[in-house]
């Protein structure tokens, strides 16, 4: 519709549009997001991240997908209104309904992302896999799914560091963490015929009875 006549007939205005693989894949969550600002954001964060920058900052985002300042983007993830709950339930019922009860392979990994600073949750001296030594950063425990040579995420969560842990936080392991994953993606009824991972889950008497307790390779 034209902004004009929306203006003049008070209706919500139509989201900016981006490129058509961004904007029809993002046309499923828009429901999600009450403020067309919000669901613009949540595009242009799409469409950085799949652009060819190096780095993938809320301010190298900002430049390349050519809006002024990155500020909205950090109030879209730090502050505004909408569920992260619901968008990653929402993205895992896509998947599964592409993949029809087709089997997938769970990858379980680790990812270590160097940070400056303390403003970020969760940041410590720990090990980060990136750099292959202790530094300051920020630890993740991550499931990817593979089908038909595909490669796609599921479910990521932070690895919180006793010394970090807020006072609603309960600390849990990595090994925790992976197990927790495994459950979800059951429970959220993925058909896994095998399960992944390094020797730090391999070697876990824990992660493995989880693997045995679903009947996964």
């Amino acid at each position: 519709m034209d902004v004009e006549l929306q203006i003049l007939k008070h209706l919500a205005r139509d989201a900016h549009p981006t490129v058509a693989i961004v904007d029809e894949y993002c046309a499923e969550y828009k429901d999600l997001f009450k403020e067309v600002r919000n669901y613009e954001c949540f595009k242009y964060l799409h469409l950085g991240i799949m652009s060819q920058i190096q780095r993938k900052s809320l301010p190298e985002i900002a430049k390349v997908v050519s809006i002024n300042s990155a500020q909205s983007l950090h109030h879209f993830l730090a502050n505004s209104d909408w569920s992260v709950n619901k968008l990653k339930q929402r993205r895992l019922n896509r998947l599964k309904k592409e993949l029809d009860g087709q089997a997938i392979t769970v990858v379980i990994d680790e990812t270590g992302d160097r940070k400056k600073g303390k403003k970020t949750d969760y940041v410590a001296r720990q090990y980060l896999g990136s750099v292959g030594k202790i530094d300051n950063g920020i630890v993740s425990v991550n499931a990817y799914g593979v089908y038909s040579n595909i490669t796609f995420p599921l479910i990521v969560k932070v690895f919180k560091p006793k010394g970090t842990l807020k006072e609603s936080d309960k600390y849990k392991t990595k090994i925790e963490l992976a197990s927790e994953i495994i459950t979800e993606l059951i429970e959220s009824g993925f058909n896994i015929e095998l399960v992944l991972a390094d020797s730090l889950y391999g070697e876990s008497s824990q992660f493995i009875r989880k693997i045995a307790e679903y009947n996964l390779a």
